[in-house]
């Protein structure tokens, strides 16, 4: 009683203690509603871990090696291939489980939407990737297929490709050594620069260097603050958009003056009656395109180099396929056609190779738009679902011995042989794949995303893998490599360095 009246007699003591008692209790229910958030259902298995932070930091832990990262490993080890968690500020479920994944991609636009992190729509603008519907939607995919489309591969950009990554190379060899990433960076950016905006390499390669912090501003907390990854990313976008709006403002003056590059079509559509994008929007998109014509490619082909090193057997095998093509040629000196490419069989398989093992993407992210039924979980309206192909490549009961680089599991085994293994001629024994076993590999094989929105580049990166292997292992000798670590991407610390030989 003397406590409470002595509180009593103090007014201001005692609503100071009202309002701390308040705080605690709102941080306390605060709390406890993040630990458990409400559901009408049950929620997936997992962990919010710490307020604001959830469980980003882990996320991004790096691991010295090439393997799935421990946080995935725990995760599906303790929860199963489908739990809930937090990153960067956002509850999500993670799929790894390729049932679900497929259901994603099937009732994506019924009960799933595409999303992107607030790092990605502050990077290229919201609306240049986010659209996915009516006039503008289908001015970007006409505007893309045209440059990465089918057509537009087999009559122009196979042809030039060739010309740019021989002129490379034969650069790359006058080194002592050439950083991949890097080297191949350029050399994809150069030829990309030219097609959609006109740009030479010597002005393209200035261009570029805008874009050297975007990979890491992406999968970053928003925070804009000297120092931090997102900060010298938006840095990079200032740059950029100040350079792209210069050229566009410069075409658009003297629209009659063509140029023979996608940005004539930009400029059309600017000039027409019936605008269906503005300046902002073009710019954007531009951005969006250029970045990713060569920021999976160049470090998923660091990898594969590393993988041709560590495996003289498969080159060997690649250069007896290559060797074929040019020794059925009428002129040696002829380029690389389409009728050669569509005709490889141990390439493809090579490419699949690297591309389930070095995956480079972070995630799919989706929107689920109302309260999701799925494996007896409930996942609710406004979560977000997030699909890891690199987790589910690298799934051991999805991808036998996962990190055996083993180009041959693609193979159609239709062959009759008595045993279960099948000797090649390179000595090497690899268990033979039944067309069965095939094609659940193919169903659990997302390089490039799937659904609606499967890659408008995937098939400028095959042809592009195709023709780089082709040119390698027939004209040139490679040494070197060094150590790489995965984060939610494959890196190499100091660099993937390696010296190309001509051959004699």
């Amino acid at each position: 009683m003397q406590i409470f009246s002595s509180v009593m007699n103090h007014p201001y003591t005692a609503i100071s203690t009202c309002c701390v008692a308040f705080v605690i209790g709102w941080l306390v229910h605060w709390v406890y509603r993040w630990m458990n958030p409400r559901c009408n259902g049950r929620l997936p298995p997992g962990s919010m871990s710490f307020p604001l932070v959830g469980e980003t930091l882990r996320f991004f832990r790096a691991s010295a090696s090439i393997d799935m990262p421990c946080y995935y490993k725990e995760r599906l080890k303790r929860y199963g291939p489908i739990f809930k968690t937090n990153l960067v500020g956002q509850p999500l479920v993670v799929s790894l489980d390729p049932d679900m994944n497929r259901f994603i991609f099937q009732q994506e636009g019924k009960l799933f939407q595409s999303w992107y992190p607030e790092t990605t729509n502050a990077i290229f603008g919201k609306k240049s990737i986010t659209t996915n519907s009516g006039a503008v939607h289908k001015f970007v995919r006409s505007f893309a297929s045209k440059l990465f489309g089918t057509t537009n591969l087999k009559e122009s950009l196979l042809p030039e490709l060739e010309t740019t990554m021989r002129e490379n190379l034969i650069t790359w060899a006058r080194e002592p050594s050439i950083e991949v990433k890097d080297g191949i960076s350029n050399m994809i950016f150069d030829l990309i620069a030219k097609k959609l905006i006109g740009l030479e390499p010597s002005k393209s390669r200035e261009l570029r260097k805008s874009f050297q912090e975007f990979f890491q501003g992406m999968v970053s907390f928003p925070i804009y603050f000297p120092g931090t990854p997102f900060y010298r990313c938006m840095q990079g976008r200032t740059n950029l958009q100040k350079t792209l709006n210069g050229l566009l403002k410069e075409r658009l003056s003297v629209p009659e003056i063509k140029y023979n590059d996608l940005l004539d079509q930009i400029v059309e559509e600017l000039q027409s009656e019936n605008l269906v994008i503005d300046v902002n929007f073009a710019v954007d998109a531009l951005s969006a395109l250029l970045f990713a014509s060569f920021a999976t490619l160049s470090s998923t082909l660091a990898v594969g180099f590393k993988f041709l090193t560590d495996n003289p057997k498969v080159v060997k095998e690649l250069k007896e396929e290559h060797t074929k093509i040019l020794n059925k040629r009428d002129d040696q000196n002829s380029g690389f056609t389409w009728e050669e490419y569509k005709s490889l069989i141990f390439t493809p398989q090579v490419i699949n190779e690297i591309t389930q093992i070095g995956n480079v993407a972070p995630g799919i992210f989706r929107k689920t738009l109302a309260d999701v039924q799925v494996n007896g979980y409930t996942i609710p309206a406004g979560w977000l679902v997030m699909i890891s192909p690199m987790a589910v490549h690298l799934n051991p009961k999805l991808f036998e011995a996962p990190l055996e680089f083993n180009p041959w599991r693609w193979k159609a085994a239709i062959l009759k042989v008595t045993s279960n293994l099948l000797t090649y001629n390179n000595g090497a024994k690899w268990q033979v794949q039944d067309e069965t076993k095939r094609s659940e590999l193919l169903r659990n094989y997302m390089p490039f995303g799937g659904g609606i929105r499967l890659c408008l580049g995937a098939d400028f990166s095959k042809l592009f893998f195709a023709l780089f292997f082709h040119i390698l292992v027939t004209e040139y000798r490679r040494s070197k490599e060094e150590m790489s670590w995965r984060i939610s991407e494959i890196i190499f610390p100091q660099g993937y360095h390696i010296q190309l030989i001509p051959q004699t």
